[in-house]
C-alpha cells in the first residue's frame, strides 16, 4: 500500500475518492514522513499496545500505528473517509474503522474488549475547535488512560503547559496538570499539512499520572470552581465564583475561603497553583 506521508500519495488517493475537505470538520491531513515517525515514537507504541486513534481522516498515521502496534481502533466522523479507510488499510489485518463521533463512544467498554480493561494508549491530529472537549471528555470520564499524544494548535500546547501568572494559563492549564503530565515533543509547521492550516501546530505527549498531584474531596466541585474562576478572566475570583449561577457559592463565602488561605479576595484565578484550587474548593465545599 502507498505511504500516505507522501504528499503525492495523498493527493492521488483524494482525487480518486473525489474528496472534498469539511470545513466543519477541521480536516487537515499530515503529509510529513518525519513527523508521523516522531509522534509514533513519541506515543512509545510498541506491539503490546492497543491504540485508539481519533480522527484518521485518509489513515495516514493510522497506517504507522498499524505497523507499530498490536491492536488499532480508528475512529473517524466523516462517512466520506470511511471507503478511503477501507482502501488504504486494507493490507492491515489489526485494524477496526469505527464510523462515530468520539465524544459519543463508550471508550471505557472499548478498552474492556480490546485491552482486558487495561490503560489503553490515544493518538489523535485534532482539530483545534474541538481539542478541549475531547481532552476533557478523556480524561473526566475516567476511561483507563496510559498516554494521550495529540496533534494541537500550538496555541492550545502552551496553554496546556502553562503555570500560575502567566497569559496562557487557565482552566485547560489546570485540567492537563491534575490528569497528567505534559510535555511538547515536536512543533510542527504549516507546510506538513494538506490544506495548509492558518497556524503552527504542535505534538503534546500526555502521560497520565497513576496517581494524582493533589488530592481534593469532591473533583467535580474542584473543576466547577476553576472553570468559574476562569469565566472572566478579567474579574477578581470571589466575583468570579460569587456570580457563577452554577455555583452555589456567595462572594462573602469565596473571601472568607481565600482569606483562610492567606490570600487577598481582589486575587484573579490565574494567580492559583493547582494545589490552591484544591485547597479553595475543600474549604467552600
Amino acid at each position: 500500500m502507498a505511504t500516505l506521508g507522501i504528499p503525492q500519495n495523498t493527493i492521488d488517493i483524494l482525487q480518486k475518492y473525489q474528496f472534498h475537505f469539511q470545513k466543519k470538520y477541521g480536516q487537515n491531513f499530515l503529509i510529513d514522513t518525519h513527523v508521523l515517525e516522531k509522534i509514533i515514537e513519541s506515543a512509545g507504541i510498541t506491539k503490546d499496545d492497543f491504540v485508539l486513534e481519533i480522527g484518521p481522516g485518509i489513515g495516514t498515521m493510522t497506517q504507522y500505528l498499524c505497523e507499530n502496534a498490536r491492536q488499532v481502533m480508528a475512529v473517524e466522523i466523516d462517512q466520506n473517509l470511511i471507503p478511503i479507510l477501507q482502501e488504504t488499510l486494507s493490507a492491515y489485518d489489526n485494524v477496526t474503522i469505527v464510523n462515530e463521533d468520539i465524544l459519543k463512544l463508550d471508550i471505557a467498554k472499548v478498552a474492556e474488549e480490546y485491552n482486558e480493561g487495561k490503560p489503553i494508549k490515544v493518538v489523535a491530529n485534532l482539530p483545534y475547535y474541538i481539542t478541549t472537549p475531547i481532552i476533557m471528555g478523556l480524561f473526566e470520564s475516567h476511561v483507563p488512560l496510559k498516554s494521550v499524544t495529540v496533534m494541537v494548535q500550538k496555541e492550545v500546547a502552551d496553554r496546556m503547559q502553562s503555570e500560575p501568572g502567566t497569559k496562557a494559563y487557565g482552566a485547560l492549564s489546570l485540567a492537563v496538570q491534575y490528569y497528567a503530565d505534559a510535555e511538547v515533543v515536536a512543533n510542527v509547521p504549516p507546510n506538513c499539512f494538506m490544506p495548509r492550516p492558518n497556524v503552527g501546530s504542535a505534538v503534546i505527549r500526555l502521560t497520565c499520572h497513576e496517581q494524582k498531584p493533589v488530592s481534593v474531596k469532591d473533583e467535580k466541585f474542584m473543576f466547577r470552581v476553576i472553570r468559574a474562576s476562569f469565566n472572566q478572566r478579567r474579574k477578581t475570583l470571589q466575583n468570579g465564583l460569587g456570580n457563577d449561577a452554577g455555583l452555589p457559592v456567595t462572594k462573602e463565602e469565596a473571601a472568607a475561603a481565600l482569606g483562610k488561605m492567606g490570600l487577598s479576595p481582589t486575587i484573579r484565578g490565574e494567580r492559583l497553583s493547582l494545589q490552591e484550587f484544591a485547597q479553595l474548593s475543600d474549604l467552600l465545599q
